[in-house]
C-alpha cells in the first residue's frame, strides 16, 4: 500500500513538471492539534502547539478550479493533565494532503481532499521522561479549508485536517488538527 501511494504521488509531481501553468511554493505556519474519540475522550485532552513545513504545487485544469498537492512536515498530538502534571503526546506526521482548491472569488478559494500521513515520531513526555506511544505508521484523513493567493504570489491558509483512522491499534483516537499557514507561490500566483 505504502508503495502504491508513493508511486501515486510521485506521478503527480512529475505531471505537474510538464504543465505550462504549476507553480510550486513553500509554507510554514502553526497548527493546533488534538485527539478526538471515544477513548480520547476520557483522558479530556487539550490542544498541543506545534508547526507545520513543507511544499506546495499548484496544478490548474481550469480558471476556477486547481489540484493542490502538498508535502509537509506537521506537529499533532496533546496534552492531558495527570497526576497534577502535563502528559504530551507529541505525534509528528509527514502529511500528504492532495486537494482540490475552487476558486470563488479572485484570488479567493476553498480547498478539500483527502490526506495521508506517515508517522514519524510518536513520543509521550511525561515528568521528564520520553517514551514511544507506539502510534500506527499510516493516517488517513481528509483536509478542508480555504486559501488566500496574492497575485505576487503570497498566500494565506486556514484548514482543518480531520483525522478518519485510528492512531493506535484498538483504540477510537483520532488526530484532529487546525492549522493556519503563509507560504510563497514561486513564479507569482499565476491568474489571481
Amino acid at each position: 500500500m505504502k508503495r502504491l501511494v508513493l508511486v501515486a504521488v510521485l506521478a503527480l509531481f512529475c505531471f505537474s513538471g510538464v504543465q505550462a501553468q504549476v507553480n510550486f511554493g513553500a509554507k510554514a505556519g502553526v497548527n493546533f492539534a488534538n485527539l478526538n474519540g471515544d477513548d480520547a475522550d476520557e483522558l479530556d485532552p487539550n490542544s498541543r502547539t506545534s508547526f507545520n513545513l513543507g511544499a506546495v504545487v499548484e496544478i490548474p485544469v481550469s480558471d476556477a478550479f486547481s489540484v493542490q498537492p502538498e508535502v509537509l512536515f506537521s506537529g499533532q498530538g496533546a496534552t492531558v493533565d495527570a497526576e497534577g502534571d502535563e502528559a504530551t503526546f507529541k505525534l509528528d506526521y509527514i502529511n500528504i494532503p492532495v486537494l482540490a482548491d475552487f476558486q470563488v472569488a479572485d484570488g479567493f478559494s476553498i480547498q478539500a481532499g483527502p490526506q495521508l500521513g506517515f508517522n514519524i515520531g510518536d513520543d509521550l513526555e511525561f515528568n521528564g521522561e520520553t517514551e514511544s506511544t507506539e502510534a500506527e505508521s499510516i493516517d488517513f484523513g481528509a483536509a478542508f479549508g480555504a486559501q488566500y493567493q496574492m497575485a505576487t504570489g503570497l498566500l494565506i491558509q486556514a484548514r482543518y485536517a480531520l483525522g478518519l483512522s485510528d492512531v493506535y491499534e484498538d483504540a477510537d483516537v483520532k488526530n484532529g488538527v487546525f492549522s493556519i499557514s503563509v507560504g510563497w507561490m514561486f513564479g507569482g500566483g499565476g491568474d489571481n
